[in-house]
């Protein structure tokens, strides 16, 4: 089973809103077979394992991190594929949350004959697909905050310069984690003073789509990301395309920024549940936030974060921005307390993975 997760994984970024799911087939003690769900659309991981499998698969035990899907979608039951099959045993990690399956494709491989067994590294396989998870069962996407920052907590200078806080280790592992993600997020603040590409230049895989969050539309139309077609941009706003709002609408348009428009506050923000439900709509089932201070405080403030990413650089800025800087609380009783802890060395940096 920890095989099968592993071969899941290799379709991190390729297979979203799809889960990700990886197959071991095993006959008289030996795999003849395995393979994974590659790209969304495409085989599931049970049919490219029977595919390559080596023998007949008739008596095999067969090893899956999800339970196979029971309905036509995309492509055709692989729990009606398994009968067809005549396998012997499978062995879950876990049922599938979508309402269409969960429990159905058991049902069916029981009805046949077939021995289900569930619960092998259950917990393993819910962190590999900890946003398929989420939005299959909400709607909405799962989030993650990426922060840099120093030692002594600040995200930027009091100018707002960033650029870089952190190493290049770090950088090229932001990269690999925008790979995995199905987009990434930011501030018209941030797109005004880092004028990021938010690419995957340092490694290989695919660019997420990138999402602006911009009520009054303040993004400069002259920023790299509206310009290099390296993957959608998206843009949410909460102006009418009246006068001269309008025209720069028009521009952005052409530049092939797509906008959508939503009920702002009075100021012009977008709240960001609104923001996070019709991300969920556009299929987008993983959202990496990467600022700017304003947007990480409003996410955690209201609650709506599921997971952070602290990069920390042994550096020294002195006064500056912190990412937190836009909440107040008065009593350490009431701090807000993350779980799961993971630090990570990344060259001179430390990486620090936790969950709320």
């Amino acid at each position: 089973m920890r095989r099968c997760l592993e071969l899941a994984r290799k379709g991190a970024g390729s297979v979203s809103p799809n889960p990700m799911v990886g197959c071991v087939i095993v006959k008289e003690g030996k795999v003849i077979g395995e393979g994974f769900h590659e790209r969304f659309g495409g085989a599931h991981a049970e049919v490219n394992a029977i595919r390559s499998a080596s023998e007949s698969v008739e008596g095999a035990d067969v090893f899956v991190n999800l339970e196979p899907c029971s309905f036509f979608g995309k492509t055709p039951p692989c729990a009606d594929l398994l009968i067809e099959k005549k396998v012997k045993r499978v062995h879950l990690c876990m049922l599938d949350p979508n309402p269409r399956v969960n429990g159905n494709g058991v049902r069916k491989l029981k009805e046949a004959g077939i021995e289900v067994d569930v619960g092998l590294l259950a917990e393993d396989s819910r962190d590999l697909n900890e946003a398929f998870i989420k939005h299959i069962t909400t709607g909405f996407p799962f989030v993650t905050l990426k922060i840099a920052q120093s030692l002594d907590g600040k995200i930027a200078l009091n100018n707002r310069k960033s650029k870089y806080i952190t190493s290049g280790d770090s950088l090229k592992r932001v990269h690999s984690l925008r790979s995995e993600v199905d987009a990434v997020l930011v501030g018209a603040g941030t797109v005004s003073s880092d004028n990021p590409s938010l690419t995957v230049r340092l490694v290989e895989g695919r660019s997420p789509v990138r999402i602006v969050i911009d009520g009054n539309l303040n993004s400069p139309l002259e920023s790299s990301m509206f310009h290099d077609h390296e993957s959608e941009v998206i843009l949410f706003h909460s102006v009418s395309s009246r006068g001269k709002a309008g025209r720069k609408m028009a521009a952005l348009e052409r530049q092939g920024v797509r906008l959508i428009r939503l009920r702002g506050n009075k100021t012009g923000k977008v709240p960001l549940k609104a923001l996070l439900k019709a991300i969920g709509e556009l299929g987008i089932a993983s959202v990496m936030v990467e600022g700017g201070g304003d947007l990480f405080s409003a996410f955690i403030r209201e609650k709506l974060a599921d997971k952070i990413e602290l990069f920390v650089a042994p550096v020294i800025l002195g006064d500056g921005i912190g990412f937190s800087d836009g909440m107040s609380i008065r009593d350490l009783g009431k701090g807000i307390r993350l779980n799961r802890t993971q630090v990570t060395q990344l060259g001179v940096d430390q990486l620090i993975t936790a969950y709320f």
